[in-house]
């Protein structure tokens, strides 16, 4: 297995990436989108999750394999996130008698 030492302006350009997600996100909260609110939130964080899996996780740098098993995970997690929301929204329509 080889390890990849990145240089410090790698690190120093991701810090700066996530600050600025970070300035972006809080400007987002102040901003009425209505319905777009959640969406926005949940891209801004998916973009910085991406850079946090990619960089510090070394993801960009390892095998497909394991890229393959990252993918996994977060197809897994997506799943359980749906059947949530579904027994969420039955439940929640229950509550309000629709």
């Amino acid at each position: 297995m080889s390890v990849h030492i990145l240089p410090v302006k790698v690190y120093v350009r991701v810090f700066v990436a996530l600050m600025v997600g970070l300035a972006i996100t809080v400007w987002v909260a102040t901003q009425d989108l209505g319905t777009w609110n959640t969406i926005v939130a949940m891209t801004i964080a998916v973009a910085k999750a991406m850079v946090v899996a990619l960089f510090f996780m070394h993801l960009r740098y390892s095998s497909r394999l394991t890229m393959i098993w990252a993918g996994a995970g977060v197809f897994f997690l997506l799943i359980l996130f749906a059947l949530t929301m579904g027994d969420f929204d039955t439940r929640w329509f229950q509550v309000k008698g629709w």
